[in-house]
């Protein structure tokens, strides 16, 4: 079922005040792609924009917070945890995980996802000048923890 829909079909935010108040915790990934030489002046520190990665840690943090403010049916949470890292992976690709958590009656797979992206996206924007062929891949929910849902992990990512 469709916990975002009325009896008529039509959008709502879910009521979640009977909802108990659990630990709730979710990571996610996203992947940016790029040439090995963009890599490469990211790594090194040689961007004139300054800090990659740290500009996009940073990015990946806020969106995490607004979350509720880009997706119109998620609840503004009060996150108690948000960590974004960012690694080199191969000589061609950015490896994002996000982690979010939080006490509260609603998960926090949205904002781990948004911070996610945002994070790739900021990557995006600090390298497009000397880079526009670098692609955004593979975001996704990696794990989520608690609520009466339990837990879910990505199998793949075992």
């Amino acid at each position: 079922m469709l916990t975002h829909l009325d009896s008529q079909g039509r959008a709502n935010m879910v009521d979640v005040t009977d909802k108990a108040v659990t630990s709730r915790e979710a990571s996610a990934e996203a992947r940016v792609r790029m040439l090995p030489e963009t890599l490469r002046m990211i790594v090194d520190g040689d961007h004139p924009k300054g800090d990659v990665f740290a500009v996009a840690r940073i990015a990946g943090i806020q969106a995490a917070k607004k979350t509720h403010e880009l997706i119109p049916l998620c609840h503004p949470l009060l996150l108690t945890g948000v960590k974004v890292e960012l690694a080199a992976e191969g000589d061609d690709c950015v490896r994002i995980v996000a982690r979010c958590k939080l006490a509260g009656q609603t998960g926090v797979e949205m904002e781990a996802l948004t911070a996610a992206s945002v994070a790739a996206l900021t990557i995006y924007d600090m390298c497009k000048a000397v880079d526009r062929g670098m692609t955004i891949e593979n975001v996704r929910l990696l794990h989520k923890s608690g609520g009466k849902s339990g837990e879910y992990r990505l199998e793949e990512a075992e």
